[in-house]
């Protein structure tokens, strides 16, 4: 039973920083690629940033500056570090895990990483409200 679990969200004030945590289990968290995606209210579920399962990042064109994404294998927990929040940052933010049968799931060249049909297994979100 695969079991992706968020914290670390809350209110916080334009230009502080959140760091949110995804904690997982029930899986071979190595072999997967991971994901941080996002949603504000009235809006479209989109991605943030993702990480492989060999380390290599993915992040969306808004996020390149200011957000950082991380794994740590002996937790089996993904981060996601965003500084210099801005109102637009408002949203529930949600982890998600995929990985290809059989191997360990790298990021192949021009790979759509933010395609949210491909994970297959997703957290509840946790909320972050920047005011």
């Amino acid at each position: 039973h695969v079991q992706l679990v968020e914290s670390g969200g809350g209110s916080v004030k334009p230009g502080g920083s959140l760091n949110l945590s995804c904690v997982t289990s029930g899986l071979r968290y190595d072999m997967y690629c991971m994901g941080w995606f996002r949603q504000a209210t009235g809006k479209e579920l989109e991605g943030v940033a993702g990480i492989d399962s060999g380390g290599s990042v993915k992040y969306a064109d808004y996020a390149k500056e200011r957000f950082t994404i991380s794994r740590d294998s002996a937790k089996k927990t993904l981060s996601l570090r965003i500084t210099n929040v801005h109102p637009e940052d408002t949203a529930m933010y949600y982890c998600a895990a995929l990985s290809p049968p059989s191997r360990p799931c790298r990021w192949v060249k021009n790979v759509d990483w933010s395609a949210l049909t491909e994970y297959q297994h997703w957290g509840e979100g946790t909320q972050v409200t920047v005011s």
